[in-house]
């Protein structure tokens, strides 16, 4: 694929090279000469001096038509004004890094719809949703990041019997905002049809809203979650993404922050987060604040030796799961040996991201679910393609294909039976590998 990636600092200079690993034509656009002259020399790509805002600098990088445009300098409006012209003039995805949470926050302004961005990528969000996802089960899906924050993924364990158990879904009445998205049970995982049932023992994801997901949790669970305390050590963006990530489900989340200044801000931001004054690389503060009691510990301030340090206190003293942030690749080794649970790369959660854009026809992006046999795939919904011309009941999608949610200009909604999808939509799906192909004829124009 033909690739353009604006900005060479740490991040662009990195996907460079991991694109260039991939076989890909990179060219990428940097305005500091000495950049430009270090990915020439360093890399097989092409490099280019130039604002990556000025359009006379896009087309000399043949902006026009190319299949993937990521703007990721060190400015966040640059990023977004880039992007937003790269897709103007051409470029089939563009995708822009944010810093700033005002970007991403639907309540005030989408940037990414008026921009017509495909994605705007935050490597703090990006790992604070890595951390959750590995908190709340390892085998959940990460819709979240899809669906833009909208609908939320909840796992459920069905340890007793319920009234609602060994009954076809089909028949029991659920709200029109949830989906029962996957079934495990035992070790296998499939796509949840309409004649399938739930039995004990099986682990259920549930997607949609929260008190709708509240409702249907019922059904299938006689008693509720247990609430589990974590502490998040390091109060920066990644520390609030986390807070606000966890915020209403069954945890108890203390923030700790040796920044006063930065205590006060995230207590504005956080209601139900408690935040602690305090450096959470201490061993004495960490008894103090009776870390050995909680259920997982997380460090994510900006510097990794103070949170690869931070872990190993908090194991000594008792905390059972220790999770960090870690940078510098060459530190993966180290963080093994030391027992920490998990820890979180900001460049490859990029990484991952970054590749699942490399896809052709109306694919923007696939991921693949723990397993290997399902992936989530959102796709774009094209002028005259089959997808929109009959309610979703009426579509001849496989069994093994299942609508999760629909994102429109306005709102992400999880879709009725009863619902049509117009162009302009995008479409985040549930597919299973082997039926993907004869899926998506129903959204590639001249298909039918």
């Amino acid at each position: 694929m033909r690739i353009v990636v604006l900005g060479a600092g740490t991040v662009g200079t990195w996907i460079a090279d991991l694109l260039c690993q991939k076989r890909h034509s990179v060219t990428v656009v940097d305005r500091d000469p000495e950049n430009v002259r270090r990915i020439n020399s360093e890399l097989d790509v092409r490099a280019i001096c130039g604002s990556a805002s000025e359009s006379s600098v896009m087309f000399q990088a043949d902006i026009l038509g190319c299949d993937l445009c990521l703007a990721v300098t060190g400015d966040d409006e640059v990023n977004i004004v880039a992007a937003s012209m790269a897709k103007a003039m051409g470029a089939r995805r563009t995708v822009a890094r944010v810093y700033g949470r005002v970007f991403r926050d639907l309540s005030t302004f989408d940037y990414q719809s008026h921009f017509k961005i495909d994605r705007l990528l935050s490597l703090e969000h990006l790992s604070a949703v890595e951390f959750v996802h590995s908190i709340r089960s390892p085998g959940t899906m990460v819709l979240e990041n899809f669906a833009r924050g909208e609908l939320e993924v909840q796992e459920i364990i069905c340890e007793e019997s319920t009234d609602s158990m060994g009954k076809p879904l089909k028949s029991l009445e659920f709200p029109t905002g949830v989906r029962v998205g996957t079934i495990q049970r035992d070790e296998k995982m499939w796509i949840a049809g309409a004649e399938d049932f739930i039995e004990k023992g099986d682990h259920v994801t549930l997607i949609g809203e929260r008190d709708d997901i509240d409702e249907v949790k019922g059904w299938f669970q006689t008693k509720p979650d247990p609430r589990r305390w974590i502490i998040i050590a390091g109060g920066g963006e990644t520390g609030l993404h986390l807070a606000r990530l966890l915020d209403g489900q069954q945890f108890d989340v203390t923030l700790m922050e040796h920044d006063l200044e930065r205590c006060q801000t995230l207590s504005r931001l956080l209601s139900n987060t408690t935040v602690v004054h305090a450096d959470a690389t201490q061993k004495a503060v960490l008894d103090e604040e009776r870390v050995n009691t909680a259920h997982v510990f997380i460090a994510c301030t900006g510097d990794d030796e103070n949170n690869i340090m931070a872990c190993v206190e908090a194991m000594e003293i008792g905390t059972p799961n220790s999770m960090a942030i870690v940078q510098r690749p060459d530190y993966a080794n180290i963080v093994n040996k030391l027992g920490i649970n998990l820890a979180v790369s900001p460049r490859n959660v990029m990484a991952s991201q970054i590749l699942g854009f490399l896809n052709s026809g109306p694919i923007i992006t696939r991921k693949q679910l723990p397993g290997g046999t399902i992936d989530i795939v959102e796709i774009e919904v094209l002028e005259g393609t089959e997808a929109t011309k009959h309610v979703l009941a009426n579509l001849r999608l496989p069994a093994q294909c299942l609508i999760a949610a629909v994102i429109t200009s306005d709102y992400v909604r999880v879709p009725a039976a009863d619902d049509r999808l117009t162009p302009g939509d995008t479409v985040v799906a549930l597919i299973e590998n082997s039926v993907i192909d004869e899926s998506l004829v129903l959204f590639t124009p001249g298909s039918e």
